[in-house]
């Protein structure tokens, strides 16, 4: 596939550079000599659009009302997650060198999202972080109950869970809310942000 999409794209623009290296994943054998991750199975592709619509949703609800600085719910290629960020305004030392996290993570930034696992987490589950961490972050209490990851340095709420709740989409909604709020307070960030992040805009004194 690789290949037929490079011949397409030189019979069109002629002669590109395209850097084939994967990136977020755990192999490293280039795009267009790659065998091995070439699987298509209709079924477990429509699962994961199925829950991906829903989860899409929940995070764009959850963004709406935030009238600070946002992204909109992207799509990562790499772990084929979803995920929103909410921003503080404030700027933050990167967690890594590497290029992604030089130009991603230097402000300060809460972000909340949805991924149908990977190689650390092997189940669908949201998750929710914050940039960079501060003392007591770790260990709150959301609701609904979920459980702090210190090897993913996340809090999860797994999708499963989430499905056998009378009201799934609430329940999610209830956890990016319960993570964002928690997170403003932990991290220090000004308590008009978390005001911002409400459904409904506060009353006119």
């Amino acid at each position: 596939m690789t290949r037929d999409v490079l011949g397409a794209v030189q019979a069109l623009a002629g002669p590109v550079q395209i850097n084939l290296k994967p990136q977020e994943v755990s192999w490293s054998v280039p795009l267009d000599e790659d065998e091995e991750h070439a699987t298509y199975d209709p079924t477990h592709v429509a699962t994961y659009f199925a829950a991906a619509t829903r989860a899409a949703l929940v995070l764009a609800a959850f963004r709406a009302p935030y009238r600070g600085r946002s992204t909109p719910v992207n799509a990562w290629w790499g772990t084929f997650d979803l995920a929103t960020s909410l921003y503080s305004g404030q700027p933050a030392d990167p967690p890594r060198d590497d290029y992604i996290s030089r130009s991603a993570g230097d402000v300060e930034q809460i972000e909340i999202g949805w991924w149908p696992g990977d190689e650390r987490y092997d189940r669908a589950a949201f998750f929710a972080f914050a940039h960079p961490t501060r003392p007591g972050y770790a260990g709150a209490t959301l609701t609904p109950p979920a459980r702090w990851e210190p090897r993913l340095e996340e809090y999860i709420l797994d999708w499963d869970d989430v499905r056998r709740l009378p009201d799934p989409h609430a329940a999610a909604l209830e956890f990016a809310r319960s993570a964002f709020l928690h997170a403003c307070t932990a991290c220090g960030w000004d308590p008009e942000l978390a005001v911002l992040s409400e459904p409904l805009p506060p009353p006119v004194d």
